[in-house]
């Protein structure tokens, strides 16, 4: 298992909202729902995802920034079939054009969506099922998809991509075409169908991302193509309960234990034995919040052979203990009682 089929595994859609939006210029959509991160695509038409905060000069300029950035606040032009994704949960709005400052046709929230002013939206806006906009003909078709995603594994994957990325398409995208028809159907199943497309999107838009020339991915993710740090990091995790040490890494990559060593640091940007601890404690935080577990059972599955041992090494490199980062995140009790979870 790579790391990147790793955190995805933990960022998965559960309940994604999908919403087509039909519509005809002058138009804007604000986004205010903190979602941690929003996929975006204009099916026909095209259009510009502008961050909060974007100033006057940013949004007569923005149309230099054709792939996104580090995270700025400069507006990013979207084409037709291009896949964007906004990450973080400061609000943004996509519009037709960044300069005219369109009133939001409507405001998207964690629950609801409104008017500008904060009314209900009314008919005249929605248009279908999980449809919206100002004409059933518009020449724009806007299709988004945001949902949470919470926890240190989640934060690990969304701290490496910019506030904005986005993969131009210049041919048709049959999944993109699936997920256009199915945000407008109400069969049987329907919210797992649209999970699980939201999932494959993002996949393949990170993966495209990753690749091209302007983007800067994090180092575990340019060591994958390394036989050496590639190896031992799709180990460390497929496998973060077994007792590796940096000889036994280096033997299962087939190199010296110092070649592991300096091909790691320098691919990954730490060594390895630093990675296996991080990604451990990592899947440890996640596991205390999310499941009733005993800190026992969660040693023993990320590499620790006591809970004592989890604890130091928790006070060590996060300076907390098993029971504090539980209740922080309003996770189970740690009593050592029987577990429903492995």
């Amino acid at each position: 298992m790579d790391p990147l089929t790793s955190l995805l595994q933990e960022v998965r859609s559960c309940g994604a909202v999908f919403g087509r939006n039909l519509l005809e210029p002058p138009w804007a959509v604000r986004f205010a729902d903190q979602g941690a991160l929003t996929l975006v695509t204009l099916l026909r038409g095209e259009g510009w995802i502008v961050p909060e905060g974007t100033t006057g000069e940013e949004r007569r300029y923005g149309s230099e920034n054709r792939y996104g950035g580090a995270g700025g606040a400069v507006p990013v032009r979207l084409g037709p079939g291009d896949v964007a994704v906004v990450t973080g949960p400061e609000p943004f709005s996509i519009t037709d054009d960044p300069a005219a400052a369109t009133p939001p046709l409507f405001v998207v929230h964690p629950d609801r969506c409104t008017t500008a002013d904060g009314c209900d939206i009314g008919e005249d806006v929605i248009l279908g099922l999980r449809t919206c906009g100002n004409s059933e003909d518009g020449p724009t078709v806007l299709l988004t998809a945001s949902y949470q995603a919470t926890g240190r594994v989640s934060e690990r994957l969304l701290g490496g991509l910019p506030r904005t990325l986005l993969v131009p398409h210049d041919a048709p995208d049959p999944v993109l075409e699936l997920a256009a028809v199915e945000t407008g159907r109400d069969a049987p199943g329907q919210q797992a169908v649209l999970d699980r497309l939201l999932d494959l999107l993002l996949l393949s838009t990170l993966r495209e991302w990753f690749a091209r020339p302007e983007a800067c991915p994090p180092g575990w993710y340019r060591a994958l193509g390394d036989p050496v740090a590639g190896r031992a990091l799709r180990l460390i995790h497929a496998r973060p309960e077994r007792a590796w040490t940096v000889d036994a890494l280096a033997a299962e990559a087939g190199v010296s234990r110092a070649t592991l060593a300096r091909r790691f640091t320098a691919l990954v940007g730490r060594p390895p034995m630093a990675y296996l601890t991080e990604w451990r404690l990592t899947l440890a935080a996640d596991l205390l919040a999310r499941t009733d577990a005993t800190v026992a059972s969660i040693a023993r599955q990320v590499g620790y052979r006591t809970p004592f041992a989890l604890s130091a090494a928790l006070k060590r490199v996060h300076d907390t203990r098993p029971v504090e980062l539980r209740a922080a995140t309003g996770g189970a009790p740690t009593a050592d009682k029987p577990s429903t979870r492995a």
